[in-house]
C-alpha cells in the first residue's frame, strides 16, 4: 500500500512584501517553512518597481531552505505550486534572461490616464472579453508602456526576441530545464489580454494594446506535467 503522507508537494507564495515556500505533506500538514522580505522602489510618484533577478534570488533561497529544513530532496516532491502577485508585469530577453526593466507591480499607476481613456472608448468591448474593467492594475497597459518607453522593445518584441510574463511565468522561465515560457488561465486572464470565453490570447486585445502575440506566454493547464523533474533544477 502507497503511504499517501509521502506524496510530498513544494509549494512557492510569491507577494509583493515577502516570499514564503511550504513542503506539504498529502494531508496538507506542513512539514517545512521559509519566508524572506521583499522591497519596492518607487521612482516616481505612483510608480511601483521591483528587481526580477530579487524576485528569483529570494524565491531560490526560500525553496531551498524549506527543503532542507524538511529534510527531503527536490526530486522526492511530487507536485510544485506557485502562487504569486498575478498583475506584476516583466519583459526579457528570450536569449539572454536579462530583464529589459524592472518589474512593474500591480499597484503602479503610470498608466492610469491611458486606461481611463480605454474605458471612454472600448470598455464595454474589453469587459465582455475578459470579465475585467480596464484599469492600471492589470498587465495589458504595463506591457504597452514598456514597448514604447524602452529604446527598441517594440521591434524586438515583433521579431519573437522577448518574453512577457507575470511572476509565475518568469519563475518557472528560470527554475525549470529548457526555458518554458508558460502561464495558466488564473494568470493569463489577470493581463487584459485573455479571452475568458475562448480560452485564448484575444487578437482584437492584442492590437488595441498594441502588443505582439510573439510576446506572449503559451497558456496551459496548471498541472505542467510535461515539467515533471524539470523543474526544481535552480532549487539546489
Amino acid at each position: 500500500m502507497v503511504d499517501i503522507a509521502q506524496k510530498l508537494a513544494l509549494v512557492l507564495d510569491v507577494g509583493t512584501t515577502g516570499v514564503k515556500a511550504f513542503v506539504f505533506d498529502s494531508r496538507e500538514k506542513v512539514l517545512a517553512r521559509a519566508a524572506e522580505s521583499l522591497q519596492k522602489s518607487f521612482p516616481q510618484k505612483e510608480w511601483v518597481e521591483q528587481d526580477p533577478f530579487t524576485l528569483l534570488a529570494v524565491s531560490k533561497k526560500v525553496l531551498q531552505t524549506a527543503l532542507g529544513e524538511s529534510g527531503k530532496t527536490a526530486e522526492a516532491m511530487s507536485g510544485f505550486g506557485i502562487a504569486n502577485q498575478r498583475e506584476t508585469t516583466i519583459l526579457w530577453d528570450r536569449a539572454t534572461g536579462e530583464p529589459i526593466y524592472p518589474a512593474i507591480v500591480w499597484e503602479d499607476k503610470r498608466t492610469k490616464a491611458a486606461c481611463e481613456q480605454l474605458v471612454r472608448e472600448h470598455g464595454k468591448m474589453i469587459l465582455e472579453k475578459t470579465g475585467l474593467q480596464v484599469d492600471s492594475y492589470f498587465s495589458a497597459s504595463k506591457i504597452k508602456w514598456i514597448l514604447d518607453s524602452v529604446s527598441g522593445a517594440r521591434t524586438r518584441a515583433e521579431k519573437g526576441e522577448l518574453c512577457f510574463g507575470t511572476v509565475d511565468t518568469w519563475l518557472l522561465w528560470n527554475l525549470a530545464g529548457n526555458h518554458p515560457h508558460v502561464t495558466d488561465v488564473t494568470n493569463a486572464s489577470r493581463t487584459l489580454l485573455f479571452n475568458i470565453h475562448t480560452k485564448e490570447w484575444d487578437e482584437e486585445l492584442l492590437s488595441l494594446f498594441s502588443i505582439p502575440r510573439a510576446l506572449l506566454p503559451e497558456v496551459r493547464p496548471s498541472g505542467l506535467k510535461s515539467l515533471s523533474g524539470r523543474v526544481f533544477s535552480l532549487c539546489r
